[in-house]
């Protein structure tokens, strides 16, 4: 005789559950099991950032040969570069955003997207934000492997957002004490002959790595877009290179406490 199928447990018991597992280990397991029945995903990540800092790798449920790529790689620089991040340093409004809705206009094209976003094979990525005391944010995000999430799985996740990001401004409202405690100062670009840019040169290679145009790094820095140019070839000329492959190899290799 089969055994009795298991009863399906509601939407707001799974919320209950993330509500009494605020404080504890158990609540990202159990936010991730609620979030699962509105738009189904693969895999949960969390990063706490606070500015340029190194973000906090709080937590995420990859298996132990997928999480080098999602964790152990995007700490070593690439964060810098990363829509999200960049989302939680400007910052965005509370609530989830689509990855394509932060990136900046040549972000598919760009080396960020093609040397470290294509190895991790997500077909798409939707972060919810929440801001928490001390100029912290939480990135709560659902990546999906097989495809992007439909218009209305999206307009769901859009719907329950005040209830997610009021529950993680709860758990981690002491996110910035964390952050104290590990002394991440902003990271600078000085190794790997970066040291040979100057300020506006070494600011402009982070906006040319993440994906923005002359034109729209130009429009950022109120600056004319020929100016930018000049400031490409420049760079260029300094470090003796010819490809922005190669530039993104000198920016994680220069890159220092």
């Amino acid at each position: 005789m089969s055994s009795p199928a298991m009863p399906e447990v509601s939407a707001a018991a799974l919320v209950g559950a993330a509500i009494d597992a605020i404080g504890t280990v158990a609540f990202c397991p159990a936010l991730t099991a609620w979030l699962q029945t509105v738009a189904p995903y693969s895999f949960t990540v969390v990063f706490g950032y606070r500015g340029e800092a190194k973000p906090i790798d709080i937590y995420d449920d990859f298996p132990s040969h997928r999480r080098k790529v999602f964790v152990t790689d995007y700490l070593e620089g690439p964060y810098l570069l990363d829509p999200f991040c960049q989302g939680a340093i400007r910052p965005v409004e509370p609530g989830f955003h689509r990855l394509r809705s932060l990136a900046p206009d040549r972000f598919y094209q760009g080396e960020y997207f093609r040397s470290y976003y294509m190895r991790t094979e997500i077909a798409e990525e939707i972060g919810c934000f929440a801001e928490m005391p001390g100029d912290c944010h939480v990135v709560f995000s659902l990546m999906r492997e097989e495809k992007p999430f439909s218009a209305p799985e999206f307009r769901k996740l859009t719907g329950v957002a005040p209830i997610v990001t009021a529950l993680m401004r709860r758990h981690w409202a002491d996110l910035s004490r964390e952050f104290a405690t590990r002394s991440t100062p902003r990271p600078a670009l000085t190794g790997d002959g970066l040291d040979r840019l100057t300020p506006r040169e070494r600011e402009i290679t982070g906006w040319i790595l993440k994906g923005y145009s002359a034109e729209a790094t130009g429009q950022e820095l109120g600056i004319a877009s020929g100016t930018v140019r000049i400031h490409r070839r420049n760079i260029y000329a300094k470090l003796g290179i010819s490809s922005q492959r190669e530039l993104f190899a000198r920016f994680l290799a220069g890159i220092s406490p």
